[in-house]
């Protein structure tokens, strides 16, 4: 426990850094993984060459692949709340509190959350010209673009009770945000996906070997780009907390060591005491001792301890080091030890 208390503070700063470098060892892996299977996902066109390509490929399954077309929703689009103009086959809602909140330090600063989000989708294909791929499951999707449609701020004109009331909870209002988001009937995006053809015809669908699914306006090369300013940034967050790791593990090593050394010393000096005590009392015994005021064990030694609680006077006290667990007179349990001086 007293090791412990020592290095508390370096075992709990290594406990965080560990958990936080074992995320980014994970992210890392994971972003090797999409980036290595998107450099060699093939960029295929919508046309009459798709079917040829994807019978190349078992159970007529292409496991990553990479197709831009236009979006065209399968029956009715869905129609803007705020621009009655404005059609899609995805929408997002979403509405934002703005607060300003007192932090721990006492200071006031804005805040933003997220009170409500509702996603409304349609089916709907990528097409062009005669040839299309129904897209399934796109807000499974882990990058997906859309267009804001809306973005309205509506501040809120707090009264004396809502200064009083927000200057004791910390809380103060601002005012709510209602943003409208969608992905546009004839939009032109690149989705990455699974690729495969069943007898309902082409469609593309999150990759089930856990790869993601993207829908996006960038082109391959935009994705890769992102991937791997992604990875560079995990890199180096890696080798930041990898040497605060090693900093901290030095730290514990080191005192660990330190506190091994002291401990070396210190027995080394008890071991120096102790043979310095025993030259002394040889050469301060008297040697013309009867047998009665002998060591039962050495009997070479004056009788110089006494055991508790029997009270036998039976050991010298270089016998009595290595006597610790029964009096060798009557056999009863040492529980302490004490001079005794004979005269």
């Amino acid at each position: 426990m007293d090791f412990l208390s020592e290095v508390i503070g370096e075992a709990v700063i290594l406990s965080i850094d560990s958990l936080i470098l074992g995320f980014c060892v994970k992210q890392l892996s994971k972003c090797k993984h999409i980036l290595n299977a998107l450099q060699t996902a093939p960029v295929l066109d919508i046309d009459n060459s798709l079917n040829k390509e994807i019978n190349k490929y078992p159970n007529y399954v292409i496991p990553y692949v990479v197709v831009r077309g236009l979006v065209k929703p399968l029956g009715n689009p869905i129609t803007s709340n705020y621009n009655q103009s404005v059609t899609g086959v995805i929408q997002r809602l979403i509405i934002k509190e703005h607060v300003i909140a007192r932090t721990s330090a006492g200071f006031w600063s804005d805040q933003t959350r997220t009170i409500h989000e509702f996603c409304n989708s349609t089916p709907f294909v990528l097409t062009n010209g005669k040839y299309s791929i129904e897209v399934v499951d796109a807000l499974a999707a882990e990058l997906l673009d859309l267009d804001v449609i809306s973005d309205k701020f509506e501040p809120m004109s707090p009264g004396v009770i809502d200064h009083v009331w927000g200057f004791f909870s910390g809380v103060r209002q601002r005012g709510l945000q209602t943003m409208e988001e969608m992905l546009r009937d004839g939009s032109y995006i690149t989705v990455v996906g699974e690729l495969s053809r069943t007898s309902s015809g082409l469609k593309i669908q999150p990759p089930k070997d856990g790869l993601p699914l993207y829908l996006t306006t960038s082109t391959k090369s935009s994705l890769l780009n992102r991937l791997a300013s992604s990875r560079d940034f995990l890199r180096v967050l890696l080798i930041l907390f990898g040497s605060v790791a090693a900093i901290a593990s030095g730290r514990i090593a080191y005192k660990y060591i330190k506190r091994r050394w002291r401990r070396q010393a210190d027995e080394n000096l008890k071991k120096q005491l102790a043979a310095g005590r025993r030259e002394r009392r040889a050469q301060n015994r008297d040697k013309d001792l009867s047998e009665v005021q002998l060591c039962v064990v050495c009997s070479d030694n004056p009788k110089e301890i006494i055991l508790l609680p029997c009270g036998h006077v039976c050991l010298c006290e270089d016998c009595s080091e290595n006597i610790r667990d029964n009096c060798p007179i009557c056999r009863e349990r040492i529980h302490s030890r004490a001079p005794a001086f004979i005269t």
